[in-house]
């Protein structure tokens, strides 16, 4: 279904995040930015419909395992982030906060305006 250009341009998205997530925790935000921009065109225009593409699932893939494998201060880092994000993008927050369920994979926190990310753990 995806052509191999799309898979390295994902595989590639998917380094230079890693490498942006290396490089300590004030980048986070830009790694977390990063990733939901693969899921661009599901986020702003809700295709491909019903589900987000693959490209934007490796990228959700990849921010929970960001989010889980590096401690408790990296997860409520890519909390505030996706808080922010669903901030900037107040229309399209509800579109934001499925992406992970739709894609099969936890953030360790719930993706809602409410959420505290100071008691994320």
């Amino acid at each position: 279904k995806y052509n191999s250009a799309e898979m390295k341009s994902v595989f590639w998205m998917v380094v230079v995040a890693l490498i942006i997530h290396e490089a300590g925790a004030d980048d986070e935000c830009s790694t977390v930015t990063a990733l939901v921009s693969a899921c661009a065109s599901f986020v702003n225009y809700g295709t491909p419909d019903p589900i987000p593409g693959a490209p934007c699932c490796v990228a959700m893939a990849t921010l929970s395992t960001v989010a889980s494998s590096t401690g408790v201060q990296t997860r409520q880092s890519v909390c505030r982030c996706m808080m922010e994000l669903i901030t900037t993008y107040n229309p399209n927050a509800t579109a934001i906060a499925t992406l992970p369920g739709f894609c099969g994979v936890s953030l360790g926190f719930t993706i809602d305006p409410n959420t505290d990310c100071e008691y994320v753990s």
